[in-house]
């Protein structure tokens, strides 16, 4: 009997044997939460955390970290239910060849939900990439904090908030929401550079609809509450809205293109084949004789920068103002623009803060900023004061002033008051200032400043609207044009629209080894 156990005892699996074991948990790993779940997934329109990865990364670049970790809660019958990766999966791999960690949440898995060890791989990602100096993308899939975990899934979620804080402005991190992302799981989302949303798969919001009924009575569903649609059009929230997933990770591929790794990197730049004559006759139509029309500076930009480069951020909040990435001669700049297709151009609190946010991620990563300008001002108004136009319009103010990195302007017509201070001007630090003949550089239109200045001489005329108006054409002889700030040198040069590109393909060029640094400080306090 006694050799009859100790032989039962100490028979070893054969290496075969350890081989099949670890197949069979790999595979095992390969189902998340099993078959059903996933089918159930795919009939919701959406992929599964492997298949975007698999979409997200170059083909065989993947290698995974944490595949068989599992929750180590005991509680509400989760000592009986387990699943390799503990919904969610992690690791490293290649985008066009550079570096990236990616976390994939895996919505099979108890809705994606996150706990203490779903916490811990993300939090082990994102501390090799502040190592590495290489981009996090999270693509999020999760319906919260794991409830049966209690207050260790909240430390998870702070665990990662707090990595979020430290990673910004070091590395890249980019968020895909690619299903529900409620609670505090919106706060990561929130911290990181870019966000993405897919439409009428995803949302985020802080409290759900049925919370939302019942504290304020309000009958709202979730997409009007917080689906891409809402938030890439109402709060801002997220930067691109996308048909489908396949079109969301491709925009990140393209959004990574325009980046470095990290801070201390330039953006890759890619091979361009001068042209020879870098004139854009098209230019000098751009603008309408009556200083009053509009145009869309989209077309400026599109003419001006490498053709068919421009990727435009937050299309579809704060119109009023244009921001994006683009290339010039093959390098990678940010785009920010007025837009006087939309209120004149003016700026209001939607412009000022998606503006600001974007000259700080160039700022942060070292990407040129080029600024086309044409702005009558800050819009008035009760809804603009009472909602602090002051402060965040001082948002982009701040942010242009703190920028170090190469900063030019163009003014193409109008630039008047604060708003000409703020947008970019030789006084707040750009390198390189240029105007159109067609520019309009005063403290504000040329009818305004005349009723003030020139009030009791036309009250006092024969015809008050005929002295007006000789007032009104003096005025804009004299101010109404890019000349005086030209005497003064707050403008570099005056050019043909057409000359454009050539000046600022030049500008960039000169601009590319600038060093600048702000006074010694831990930070700035910028007005949030």
């Amino acid at each position: 009997m006694a050799e009859q156990l100790d032989k039962r005892i100490y028979t070893l699996p054969t290496n075969t044997e350890k081989f099949d074991l670890l197949a069979e948990k790999n595979n095992e790993a390969l189902l998340g939460g099993g078959e059903k779940r996933i089918d159930s997934q795919h009939k919701k329109g959406k992929l599964t955390a492997r298949e975007r990865i698999q979409l997200l990364l170059d083909d065989g670049s993947f290698e995974e970290i944490g595949k068989f970790v599992m929750h180590r809660c005991k509680d509400f019958g989760l000592d009986s239910e387990y699943y390799l990766g503990d919904g969610v999966v992690t690791g490293y791999g290649t985008v066009n060849g550079r570096l990236v960690y990616v976390f994939s949440q895996d919505f099979t898995v108890f809705g994606g939900s996150l706990s203490e060890t779903h916490a811990e791989k993300i939090v082990k990602i994102m501390d090799l990439a502040m190592k590495n100096g290489a981009p996090v993308i999270g693509l999020n899939d999760s319906g919260g904090a794991r409830i049966q975990e209690g207050v260790v899934s909240l430390g998870g979620y702070a665990d990662i908030f707090y990595r979020n804080t430290l990673a910004s402005g070091v590395i890249p991190q980019i968020s895909a929401v690619m299903g529900p992302c409620a609670g505090g799981a919106v706060y990561s989302p929130a911290i990181t550079d870019f966000i993405l949303m897919v439409e009428n798969t995803s949302y985020m919001f802080v409290t759900g609809p049925n919370v939302v009924k019942t504290v304020t009575q309000e009958e709202v569903t979730a997409e009007e509450l917080g689906g891409a649609s809402t938030h890439s059009t109402k709060s801002g929230v997220t930067h691109f809205a996308c048909a489908n997933e396949v079109e969301c990770i491709n925009n990140i591929k393209q959004l990574l293109s325009y980046m470095p790794q990290n801070c201390e990197e330039n953006a890759p730049v890619l091979p361009y084949d001068p042209r020879g004559d870098e004139k854009i006759k098209e230019l000098n139509d751009i603008i309408p004789d009556n200083p009053n029309q509009p145009y869309d500076m989209r077309d400026v930009i599109e003419l001006v920068v490498d053709q068919g480069s421009f990727m435009e951020v937050h299309k579809n909040f704060g119109d009023n103002i244009v921001v994006g990435f683009a290339r010039l001669a093959g390098r990678s700049i940010g785009v920010v623009g007025n837009q006087p297709a939309s209120l004149a151009g003016v700026l209001d609190i939607d412009a000022s803060t998606k503006g600001a946010r974007f000259v700080r991620f160039c700022d942060c990563f070292n990407i040129p900023l080029l600024v086309l300008e044409d702005v009558p001002g800050f819009l008035p108004g009760t809804d603009q004061e009472w909602n602090a136009i002051i402060s965040n319009g001082a948002k982009l103010l701040y942010a242009f002033s703190e920028a170090t990195v190469p900063r030019v302007t163009v003014i193409t017509r109008k630039a008047y008051g604060g708003a000409y201070d703020v947008m970019n001007s030789k006084h707040i630090g750009a390198d390189m200032n240029y105007a159109w003949p067609t520019a309009e550089i005063a403290v504000m239109g040329a009818k305004g400043a005349s009723e003030i200045i020139f009030k009791r001489e036309i009250a006092q005329a024969d015809d008050p609207e005929i002295k007006l108006q000789e007032k009104v054409d003096d005025y804009t002889n004299k101010f109404a044009n890019p000349y005086r700030a030209a005497h003064r040198g707050y403008v570099d040069e005056v050019i043909l629209p057409e000359d454009t590109r050539e000046k600022l393909i030049r500008a960039f060029k000169m601009l590319e080894n600038k060093v600048d640094s702000l006074p010694r400080k831990k930070h700035g306090n910028i007005p949030l």
